[in-house]
């Protein structure tokens, strides 16, 4: 990771300095906002710049505009004296990630460091990969689509704003993980972000929840509940699936909007709300409006700058990037040491149409690491309709399952994890023994189990280890 650092005075710059430096971070130094510009143009980009706000020839707050403008991703740090604090605040509103009051203590600097490169990659995993994903420190945005680089500019300029936003887009196209990205990119960064889904919760609760309820309220209120929309507050909530919302719950969640206050359930007490409101979902709420259950003014309220996040069938330029990330992941979570996809597995997943968008991409891929015994992904561990969307089908006289229990995984409604688990066993050892030709020892020792454990498994799914024995 580069940091850009720019003061006057050079004892700061170099206790700066090294403070960064105790992290491995790479840092050049200017001395001024003209030589920032300089540096920037010659040796950038930079992923960080820590400004001074007072300084000869150009001042902090110029020449942060100057880099915004070449380069709006880079986070900027202002360094204050408390006198100027009132400055840094501008700044802040002109784009700097926060401010740090001199003399400069090197925990919180770091600490700051730490929090931009969170916010940062927030954003950069916002278009690419389910909720569930982690991203490692310094890594860049996955794919370089043209979809995906709007959905990263548009994020950001929506972080600088609080106004609401409405996230739209297919199941796993990772709308909860754009919700984060702008929280965690926005001055409510350091308040709550707490994520509600609407479908989730039955209609009788759902204002409970939201707004909570005074003790007796109805029956079973034995006590006072807070609700979400007050836990959350100076922070972020995320209503998704607000598609789902009832007609009269939409009328709440208005008023809220409107008058930035709500009424607990039972209760005649108004409480004021500051909360950043963020909906989304899959549905298509301009049928909903014309049908009548979806009410067209919180459809406005909410519609002023929507994000559309595009289907991986519409960006699968960026599927080899992606499937590196996941490989990377996999590797540690499965301790394996797998190095690539081959061509004709990649050219499958190229041609596949993904209903289930990344979050199905990455349901295949760790498929593909229970079953693959090599070091390379091939198209033989892909699930069975992945393999059919490029003409591909399983051969070999050998058995194997007609319907793959990874298959499943794509679908909700055959979820039942004991059920799989013993599926997903039966298939592993079935195309562990295929890959071993039928040897029980060579098979124990690729796959890490122990010959006792194999014995009993192949006993336990009646399995015999002759029927996959090569005939040549």
């Amino acid at each position: 990771m580069k940091i850009l650092v720019v003061d006057d005075d050079s004892t700061l710059r170099l206790t700066v300095r090294l403070a960064l430096e105790s992290r491995s971070y790479q840092v050049d130094e200017a001395e001024d906002g003209l030589a920032a510009i300089e540096t920037f143009e010659k040796n950038g980009p930079y992923d960080a710049v820590i400004l001074d706000v007072n300084m000869p020839r150009m001042n902090g707050i110029d020449a942060l505009a100057a880099i915004k403008e070449k380069d709006p991703k880079t986070f900027c740090l202002i360094l204050t004296a408390y006198s100027d604090v009132k400055d840094a605040i501008v700044a802040i509103k002109h784009g700097a990630y926060d401010y740090l009051e001199k003399p400069v203590d090197a925990t919180r600097i770091l600490k700051l460091i730490d929090q931009a490169i969170q916010a940062r990659n927030m954003v950069e995993i916002a278009g690419n990969s389910a909720p569930s994903l982690e991203f490692a420190k310094g890594r860049s945005m996955i794919g370089g689509s043209t979809s995906i680089k709007k959905i990263y500019d548009i994020t950001y300029k929506l972080a600088k704003v609080d106004t609401p936003v409405l996230i739209r887009g297919e199941s796993g196209t990772g709308k909860e993980l754009v919700a984060q990205a702008l929280h965690y990119n926005s001055p409510r960064k350091k308040n709550p972000f707490v994520a509600i889904n609407c479908a989730a919760i039955p209609e009788n609760l759902i204002e409970s929840e939201l707004f909570g309820h005074e003790r007796g309220a109805y029956t079973g209120a034995d006590k006072k509940k807070i609700g979400k929309f007050q836990y959350a507050a100076s922070g972020t909530i995320f209503l998704d699936e607000i598609g789902d919302m009832s007609l009269p719950m939409q009328v709440k969640l208005l008023r809220v909007l409107q008058e930035k206050k709500f009424t607990p359930v039972g209760s005649n007490q108004e409480v004021p709300c500051d909360v950043r409101v963020i909906g989304a979902t899959s549905r298509p709420l301009e049928e909903m409006i014309d049908n009548g259950s979806f009410r067209p003014d919180l459809f406005y309220r909410l519609n002023v700058l929507p994000i559309k996040l595009p289907p991986l069938r519409n960006r699968k330029e960026d599927i080899p990037s992606l499937v590196e990330f996941m490989i990377n992941k996999f590797n540690k979570s499965h301790s394996r040491a797998i190095n690539c996809i081959d061509d004709a597995a990649l050219a499958s997943l190229r041609s596949y149409s993904w209903p289930g968008n990344i979050r199905e991409l990455e349901n295949v891929i760790e498929h593909a690491f229970i079953i693959e015994v090599s070091d390379t992904i091939q198209i033989s561990s892909l699930p069975d309709q992945v393999k059919e969307s490029s003409g591909e089908q399983a051969t070999g006289s050998n058995p194997s399952p007609s319907n793959s229990s990874f298959d499943l995984l794509t679908d909700v409604s055959q979820l039942n994890y004991p059920q799989l688990k013993e599926q997903f066993e039966k298939e592993f050892i079935i195309r562990a023994l295929k890959a071993f030709d039928g040897k029980i020892n060579q098979t124990a020792l690729n796959t890490q189990m122990t010959k006792v454990t194999l014995l009993r498994k192949l006993e336990r799914y009646g399995i015999n280890p002759k029927d996959f024995k090569s005939t040549t």
